[in-house]
């Protein structure tokens, strides 16, 4: 699903984002409800980025990768966590394209991502390249997501990937 948000452009360089788990529900210009094996998903994108929410049976999990005053946890290169009976990993990387490069990927991943079932992304007044994606899947068991965070007065991609699933417990 493509989206044009009606909002300014609130997260105007990559170095702004934080990541946080946990987090409460935040206000949402565009969501996405999604039932993957079980589990209910659903991503959000803010003024600011992103926000995912899962619910299953084990218990719940948020991510929320944005530009939020007040949060002091930058955006990690990687996480790997306990969450509850969760194990939960998060990698995000930032790629500096050039001017042609970054339009054309730019292009390439809204049109993966909007023509996707369980893709949602936004794009920001004044730029067609500046926009939030994501796109979730289920894989074996676990609940897995790719974000993009498009800053195209600098040529940066944020690209992040998270993964969630069953904590396997140790048998004797």
């Amino acid at each position: 699903m493509l989206t044009t948000l009606n909002t300014s452009y609130t997260d105007t360089c990559a170095a702004d984002l934080a990541w946080t788990l946990g987090r409460e529900p935040l206000p949402a210009l565009a969501t996405l409800d999604l039932e993957l094996a079980g589990a209910k998903l659903q991503m959000r994108l803010l003024g600011a980025s992103h926000q995912v929410l899962l619910e299953e049976k084990r218990g719940n999990c948020s991510e929320t990768v944005a530009c939020i005053s007040g949060s002091s946890t930058p955006l990690p290169l990687g996480v790997a966590k306990r969450v509850g009976d969760w194990e939960y990993e998060f990698a995000a990387r930032v790629e500096v394209l050039s001017p042609g490069s970054f339009a054309g990927r730019a292009q390439e991943l809204l049109a993966l991502v909007s023509d996707h079932p369980h893709g949602l992304a936004g794009v920001f007044p004044g730029s067609p390249h500046a926009f939030t994606a994501l796109l979730a899947q289920h894989h074996e068991g676990q609940v897995h997501w790719r974000t993009w965070h498009a800053y195209p007065q600098d040529g940066q991609l944020v690209a992040t990937r998270t993964r969630v699933g069953a904590r396997v417990r140790a048998t004797s």
